[in-house]
């Protein structure tokens, strides 16, 4: 069991212009070449990515880590050109998200449980 501050390196923040939402969205980029000076702990994160683009929410829960050691991570991965994190996208008026009787459906579904 690693200390999550020693994962990062002391930080807390990724690196001067990553901002990571939840639900960012990471896609590993086209390299064949391996990371160099990447330790076991970004590697392990690359690793999951490279199985298919997912968000930072789904990254941290498969990795089983902290969300703030995911972001750090994350922008470090970014930072050495090995992944691209993109924004995620706002609801489409009118979408799913946007029909009244499904919201109430879901509270009636919650409200059950």
């Amino acid at each position: 069991m690693v200390r999550p501050y020693t994962v990062t390196r002391g930080r807390t923040r990724p690196a001067a212009g990553h901002t990571l939402d939840l639900m960012s969205r990471v896609t590993a980029l086209d390299t064949d070449q391996q990371p160099v000076g990447v330790d076991h702990a970004r590697t392990s994160l690359l690793a999951l990515v490279r199985r298919g683009p997912r968000t930072l929410v789904e990254l941290a829960a498969d990795a089983d880590l902290p969300l703030t050691v995911v972001r750090v991570l994350l922008g470090d991965l970014a930072e050495a050109g090995l992944v691209r994190i993109d924004e995620p996208r706002p609801a489409t008026p009118g979408g799913p998200a946007a029909d009244p009787e499904l919201l109430r459906e879901i509270v009636e579904l919650l409200r059950r449980i």
